[in-house]
């Protein structure tokens, strides 16, 4: 199955035993400086961070690692060695029997200001604040593995989304952006607020059907894996009423509305009328996208 609707970035073909592969790239094109170089350190630094330290108590052999990309956009150098950016953050799991990696997460922060030198170490502690550079990419880490998890077995990746809740309640008492639920809608604080309410938690069951019950049996039985897809989108509806487009919804459909069309395209018109349906109904912001699948 080939996926047009979002343009991925390479992963690196690195063997890890960690749990992840993530590839981080800073974009500085914003930022006057001739000290180019840090911005090359950050790349390596932040990358050993996050594929270096164990996050969980698991085992992982190499095919099992998960593929990530954070990519950095400097958006303001304030002073020498403060920082503003913003981050997207992309994960995602092969699918069944495919060579085809299916997007997880897609997640946008747009507020990130953190304080950097060179050959500065990287410190973390899970259960203070040490450091708002350490503290995101921690975040992301279990975010990332949290979403995974939950794509392989419902609801499997709460422990890790209690982790990235624990390191965002250490984060209140900073004056550091992104962290309170007052800054912003759509920033650390909601995502991992939303992935622990019970009203949104039928979005996470979804993840486990729409993955492991739709496109993991797709190439051995088309005609079931829509059904499961569908219903995953009747669960997700059911929440987006409950909790009109909160950003664990945007955060799927970002991820998904592309791979959702190219999967539809194929169906039959009674099946494309229904996917219609309930794309339009949960991401309205897409409509004239998803006319295309009953035109």
């Amino acid at each position: 199955m080939k996926y047009l609707g979002i343009l991925f970035i390479l992963f690196s073909s690195i063997g890890f035993s960690q749990e992840l592969n993530c590839r981080v790239i800073v974009n500085a094109q914003q930022i006057q400086t001739t000290e180019r170089a840090i911005f090359t350190e950050m790349e390596t630094e932040f990358a050993q961070f996050l594929n270096t330290t164990k996050w969980t108590n698991d085992e992982f052999q190499e095919e099992e690692v998960i593929n990530c990309n954070l990519v950095i956009t400097m958006t303001e150098m304030p002073s020498v060695g403060v920082f503003k950016a913003s981050v997207q953050v992309l994960s995602s799991r092969p699918v069944y029997g495919t060579g085809y990696e299916s997007v997880i997460m897609n997640f946008a922060d747009r507020d990130w200001d953190f304080e950097y030198v060179q050959s500065q170490p990287l410190r973390f502690n899970e259960n203070t604040f040490t450091s708002n550079i350490t503290s995101m990419l921690a975040y992301y880490a279990y975010m990332v593995i949290g979403f995974d998890y939950d794509t392989f077995s419902e609801l499997g990746g709460s422990p890790h989304f209690q982790n990235a809740f624990k390191i965002v309640n250490n984060a209140q008492q900073t004056n550091y952006t992104g962290w309170q639920q007052f800054n912003s809608v759509r920033n650390r604080y909601w995502l991992v607020e939303n992935v622990q309410n019970p009203q949104l938690e039928p979005i996470r069951k979804a993840l486990y059907t729409y993955h492991r019950n739709g496109l993991d049996i797709m190439a051995e039985d088309r005609e079931q894996a829509e059904k499961n897809i569908l219903a995953a989108l009747s669960e997700i509806q059911k929440a987006n009423r409950a909790r009109p487009r909160s950003i664990l919804t945007i955060s799927f459909m970002d991820a998904k509305s592309g791979e959702l069309q190219q999967i539809f395209s194929e169906s039959s018109l009674a099946t494309r009328r229904q996917a219609y349906n309930l794309l339009s109904n949960i991401d309205p912001s897409r409509t004239d996208e998803y006319k295309a699948l009953i035109q």
